[in-house]
């Protein structure tokens, strides 16, 4: 059988708004969807909006945010090179994937609404009912996003992302040029979150958002039961038999 093909678009944002300081991907939201497709077997594209390395946000890196994916990750000759190398949306296909998958972090509220390569990329997977797996600020990708009458795609949308209190918790309410859950409520999506900084996963039809990092192994193995058979999900992890 052949191996399904997922794209995982980060950001390339790394600066946190007028602070001085350094941000981009959250690793953690990155190698633990990474290591769900690929320990599955998937073939893996990682994407970026300006393609080149791909920036990490430093305090995702320190070992107070560590875990065994991040840890693998870290060590992964090949992954590592997949975020110095990674693919300019613009050279993108929708129709080479079976998947996409977009990590969080807080570069991604800065470049990801006002990508136009983004959004049209992002709507022509969803027209066609593709899996799509947003985390934590990886869903800012939906809020400039339409459906097929005009209307804001998360209108009705039942969905999850970093919520206004997570926000106030990190202390970057101020900072941030929106907060994610209130434009998404403003845009009429029928918002959810969990408890602060726990696992939180909502699915609707094909889109599956995550609240926040603690969120993206599950997120992502949504997805992945979205596009491989149950058997061979049960072969790579037998607790779901």
């Amino acid at each position: 059988m052949e191996a399904q093909k997922v794209l995982i678009i980060t950001t390339s944002h790394n600066t946190l708004g007028e602070t001085g300081e350094k941000t981009g991907i959250w690793l953690e939201e990155l190698a633990a969807p990474y290591y769900v497709f690929y320990d599955a077997g998937a073939t893996i594209t990682i994407a970026s909006p300006k393609g080149g390395e791909v920036p990490l946000d430093p305090k995702s890196e320190h070992e107070d945010a560590s875990s065994k994916d991040v840890r693998r990750f870290q060590h992964d000759e090949f992954a590592l090179h997949s975020i110095k190398h990674s693919i300019p949306l613009k050279d993108i296909n929708e129709e080479d994937y079976d998947a996409v998958f977009l990590p969080g972090g807080h570069g991604p509220i800065w470049d990801f609404p006002k990508n136009t390569v983004l959004k049209t990329l992002l709507e022509s997977f969803h027209r066609k009912q593709k899996p799509m797996g947003l985390v934590c600020h990886g869903v800012a990708g939906l809020v400039s996003l339409h459906n097929t009458e005009g209307d804001p795609l998360v209108k009705n949308l039942k969905l999850t992302s970093f919520s206004d209190t997570e926000e106030e918790a990190a202390g970057l309410t101020q900072v941030v040029p929106f907060l994610l859950e209130s434009k998404l409520r403003s845009l009429g999506a029928i918002y959810h979150k969990g408890a602060d900084f726990t696992d939180y996963v909502v699915a609707d039809g094909n889109i599956i958002t995550g609240q926040n990092p603690a969120s993206s192994a599950d997120a992502a193995m949504e997805i992945l039961s979205m596009i491989t058979p149950k058997k061979t999900l049960a072969n790579n992890y037998p607790e779901l038999e």
